[in-house]
C-alpha cells in the first residue's frame, strides 16, 4: 500500500501536521487546584460521585471481542479503499491512545487531591486503551500495526492549560460520539456498504465517548468561572470552531473513505458539527452559528484552499515548482482570513445555567 515501515509489520507514524491527532500535556498542579473538593460545590461533587458509579459499571467490558469476520473482511478489501481505511485506523488509534495517555497521567497526579475525579480519569483511560488496542489489532488484519510505546516517547506533546484541556476534550468526546453513531446508523440503513466489521461495534462504543463528555461537562459545571463571562464565551466559541474546522478539512481530504461507507462527506460533516453544536449548547455559554449558509460557504472555501495546499505538499499541484512556496504562502494567508471571518460571525448565546444569581443555579 506504499506505507513506510519502522520494521517488519510496524507502520511508521504519519507525519505530524496541524490537522493530525495531538498528544497533550498540561499544568497538573493547576489541574489539581481546579478539582480540589474544597473548591467544588457539594452538589457538583455529588454529581461527580454519581459519574464514578456509572463508570464502574463498565458497560463495554465484554463488548470489544473479535471474531473470524475481521480477517476475512480485510482480505477482501483492496485498492484505494484498503489504503484509505488503514489511514483511518491509524488516525483513530492515535487519537484514542492520546486520550489514554492524558487520562492516565491525570488519574495519577490527582489521586491524592480528589480520589473521585482521579478514579474517573483512570476508568476513562481504561476505555481509551481498550479502543486503541482494538483498532491497532484491526490494523494487524492488514499486516500492519503502530508501535504505541515508540509514539509515547517520541510524539510531540502540546501543552494546554487545564481549562483548555476541559473545553477541547469535552468537544472531542462529543464530536466522536456523533461521528461514530452517524456512521453506525448509516450502515444499518445501507448494510451493503459495511466492508469491515469494526463499524458494527460503533453503537456501544460511542456510548463510552458520550459518558466521557458528560463527566467533563460536570467538571466544567463545578467551576462556574469557566462557563460565564466574556472570556469564557470567547474561549468556548474558539475551541468549538477549532474542532469543527479541523474535522471539516480532515474529512474532506479523505472523501473516498466516507463515500465507500455510502456517505456524502459534506452532508456527514455538517450533520456531525450541527449535532455537536446542539449538544454543546447545553453547557457552553456561547457557540458558533452553524445553521447559517454563510458559515458553510466559508467552510467550503476553506476546504478548497486546504486542498490546494495539500496538492502542493504531495506534488500534484499544477503550479510551477519555483512558484510553489509563494503560492502556498498566499494560500495560508487566504485560509487565515477565512478562519478569521468565521470567528467573527455573530455567535449563539447558550448555556445550561443562569449564573446571574450566584446563590441559586437556575436550569
Amino acid at each position: 500500500m506504499g506505507f513506510k515501515l519502522m520494521r517488519s509489520g510496524i507502520k511508521q507514524a504519519s507525519k505530524e501536521t496541524i490537522l493530525t491527532p495531538r498528544f497533550y500535556t498540561t499544568d497538573f498542579e493547576e489541574m489539581a487546584e481546579l478539582v480540589n473538593p474544597a473548591n467544588i460545590p457539594q452538589q457538583q461533587q455529588e454529581e461527580l460521585e454519581a459519574y464514578l458509579r456509572e463508570m464502574k459499571t463498565d458497560y463495554n467490558q465484554r463488548h470489544f471481542v473479535r471474531n473470524e469476520k475481521f480477517k476475512e473482511a480485510a482480505e477482501k478489501l483492496s485498492g484505494p479503499t484498503r489504503k484509505i481505511f488503514v489511514e483511518f485506523l491509524e488516525r483513530s488509534c492515535t487519537a484514542e491512545f492520546s486520550g489514554f495517555l492524558l487520562f492516565k497521567e491525570l488519574a495519577r497526579r490527582l489521586r491524592d487531591v480528589n480520589p473521585t475525579v482521579a478514579e474517573i480519569f483512570q476508568m476513562m483511560s481504561r476505555d481509551e486503551a481498550r479502543h486503541a488496542g482494538f483498532i491497532n489489532k484491526a490494523m494487524s488484519d492488514f499486516n500492519l500495526a503502530l508501535d504505541l510505546g515508540f509514539l509515547t516517547k517520541n510524539r510531540t506533546y502540546t501543552f494546554f492549560k487545564p481549562k483548555y484541556i476541559l473545553y477541547t476534550v469535552y468537544l472531542s468526546e462529543k464530536i466522536g460520539y456523533w461521528r461514530y453513531i452517524t456512521i453506525y446508523r448509516n450502515l444499518q440503513r445501507n448494510p451493503e456498504c459495511q466492508f469491515y466489521p469494526l463499524f458494527e461495534y460503533f453503537e456501544a462504543w460511542c456510548q463510552d465517548e458520550c459518558r466521557h463528555g458528560d463527566f467533563l461537562a460536570a467538571l466544567l459545571k463545578s467551576k462556574p468561572e469557566l462557563l460565564q463571562g466574556p472570556i469564557a464565551k470567547l474561549w468556548t466559541r474558539f475551541f468549538c470552531l477549532t474542532v469543527y474546522i479541523t474535522m471539516y478539512l480532515n474529512d474532506h481530504q479523505r472523501s473516498a473513505f466516507y463515500e465507500a461507507l455510502g456517505l456524502n462527506t459534506t452532508q456527514f460533516c455538517r450533520h456531525v458539527i450541527i449535532e455537536t453544536n446542539n449538544t454543546s449548547k447545553r453547557i457552553f455559554p456561547e457557540v458558533p452559528t452553524v445553521d447559517s449558509p454563510v458559515f458553510w460557504d466559508l467552510m467550503d472555501k476553506m476546504v478548497s484552499v486546504n486542498n490546494q495546499m495539500a496538492a502542493i505538499d504531495n506534488g500534484t499541484s499544477s503550479t510551477p515548482a519555483l512558484l510553489q512556496p509563494l503560492a502556498k504562502l498566499a494560500l495560508m494567508e487566504r485560509l487565515g482570513s477565512l478562519v478569521l471571518r468565521v470567528m467573527l460571525m455573530t455567535p449563539i448565546e447558550a448555556g445550561s445555567y443562569d449564573f446571574e444569581n450566584p446563590a441559586e443555579l437556575v436550569y
